[in-house]
């Protein structure tokens, strides 16, 4: 089993930064792909990012590209992502998922592990 917690979330207004980190506790998650999703209210679990166990190969939603930025650290055990440039658009939970694989992967239903979630909310 895989726990995930996400923290650094938060308010902010549009054009500013944060970064979500997402520590995994109960498996080393060195042979893990990792991604973060969101989910606005009323709007289903969108894909944000994925990141292969490696973190030689990384995938963003053209929504976010150029703007976020997912990494990891294998010795932390702990994946990030930093987001700039942030729009109201941007606003909704931010979850962190895991799957044991080294590839990686863009829909929700091929993680195994997910964390419950942290609020970002980007003011206008």
């Amino acid at each position: 089993q895989v726990q995930l917690v996400e923290s650094g979330g938060g308010l902010v207004q549009a054009g500013g930064s944060l970064r979500l980190s997402c520590a995994a506790s109960g498996r080393i998650i060195s042979s893990y792909g990792m991604g973060w999703f969101r989910q606005a209210p009323g709007k289903e679990r969108e894909f944000v990012a994925t990141i292969s166990a490696s973190g030689a190969s990384t995938y963003h939603a053209d929504s976010v590209q150029g703007r976020f930025t997912i990494s990891r650290d294998n010795v932390r055990n702990t994946v990030y992502l930093q987001m700039s440039s942030l729009k109201p658009e941007d606003t909704a939970v931010y979850y962190c998922a895991a799957r044991s694989s080294y590839a990686i992967h863009r829909s929700p239903a091929e993680y195994s592990y997910w964390g419950r979630g942290t609020q970002v909310t980007v003011s206008s």
